[in-house]
């Protein structure tokens, strides 16, 4: 937790220093098996977590914003999607019962679904944690594209730190 103190005490003063900067400032925290978990510090002094399992061309990201709301994001360099678009998908971790992603928002190379702030998100942190495969599906259930969660466990640990650390 010290080294995770420390790591968003100098993003904080690294955007404080450079005020001209308008990327995010992102800073590594933890690094296992097929996971990264990143602090990011945008230009405006906000903070978010996320831990995200990158395959080169495609990601699956969990986001954790200072007010703990949480956002899954799919990204593919092979989608190409407009903007203010919509679908119904379906996740389903390993064997379990897949969980219903209704009204995911398409945006270029990506999905994103803001999880509801309630006990079914945490249940499906807790999939993820102990899951080997994440399987992103239409609402019918036809393969969209695959992760690995191999060092997930400790990867959602570390993302949960972050996510009190700026809370």
């Amino acid at each position: 937790m010290n080294r995770l103190k420390t790591a968003l005490s100098v993003l904080a003063l690294g955007c404080v220093a450079l005020p001209a900067l308008a990327d995010p400032v992102s800073t590594s925290l933890y690094k296992y098996k097929h996971w990264e978990v990143e602090a990011v510090q945008y230009d405006d002094g906000s903070i978010s977590c996320l831990a995200e399992v990158d395959a080169g061309t495609d990601s699956f990201t969990i986001w954790v914003n200072q007010d703990q709301s949480l956002r899954l994001q799919f990204y593919s360099t092979s989608w190409e999607f407009g903007e203010g678009d919509t679908a119904d998908l379906r996740v389903k971790i390993d064997r379990r019962s897949p969980w219903t992603l209704t009204g995911a928002e398409l945006y270029k190379n990506s999905i994103l679904f803001d999880l509801p702030d309630s006990d079914a998100s945490v249940n499906f942190l807790v999939e993820v944690a102990q899951g080997q495969r994440a399987y992103l599906q239409t609402a019918s259930g036809e393969p969209v594209i695959d992760y690995s969660l191999q060092g997930s466990k400790a990867s959602m640990n570390a993302l949960i730190e972050c996510g009190n650390a700026i809370r």
